[in-house]
């Protein structure tokens, strides 16, 4: 597996090693031993499974307690998947990272945590898988307004679907922030 930072070096981009021949395709998604040697020191508690469809943007979550490390792959379809620096004692506090995820590259994110996460779909539908280092707890979950202009993030979809929660995020400057 190839382990590369994005432009917050936290942040990785995965590509699996992919064996491939008349029967289809093979490739590990996860192994902890080539992730700690990446400096990837995770322990995964949930697996989650989202389905959406076209235009449909989700995020930017983040729990402010419990924060949680998301390794997050996109297994039907395509997303713009994106991450938000919000460690205020970061070089990179409010920048955000974005990649697009899809079935067809089979690659991963790795997202740490003290960042929050969302995506919009870009294909017809997409089937969005992701690991987390801690459980949900709904009392400690934020939302990240996705359009603040403060993160100047280039989401690739104009007018997306959001729901309620999403479209009442709170901006940067307002949001509970960690250390």
């Amino acid at each position: 597996m190839k382990v590369a930072p994005t432009a917050i070096a936290d942040v990785k981009q995965l590509a699996p090693r992919v064996f491939t021949d008349d029967r289809g395709y093979f490739f590990e998604s996860w192994n902890a031993r080539i992730f700690a040697e990446s400096g990837i020191d995770a322990t995964f508690v949930q697996d989650n499974h989202s389905q959406s469809k076209q235009g449909v943007l989700r995020g930017l979550h983040y729990q402010i307690e419990h924060a949680q490390g998301k390794l997050v792959r996109c297994v039907v379809g395509e997303v713009f998947d994106v991450a938000v620096d919000l460690r205020r004692s970061s070089p990179t506090f409010g920048r955000s990272v974005g990649v697009v995820l899809s079935a067809q590259n089979r690659s991963l994110l790795w997202i740490p945590p003290g960042f929050a996460h969302g995506f919009v779909v870009l294909s017809a539908t997409a089937e969005f898988l992701y690991k987390t280092t801690d459980y949900w707890y709904p009392e400690h979950e934020r939302t990240l307004l996705w359009s603040d202009p403060a993160l100047a993030i280039a989401w690739p979809v104009a007018g997306p679907t959001v729901n309620a929660k999403d479209a009442a995020g709170m901006p940067l400057a307002t949001a509970d922030l960690y250390p």
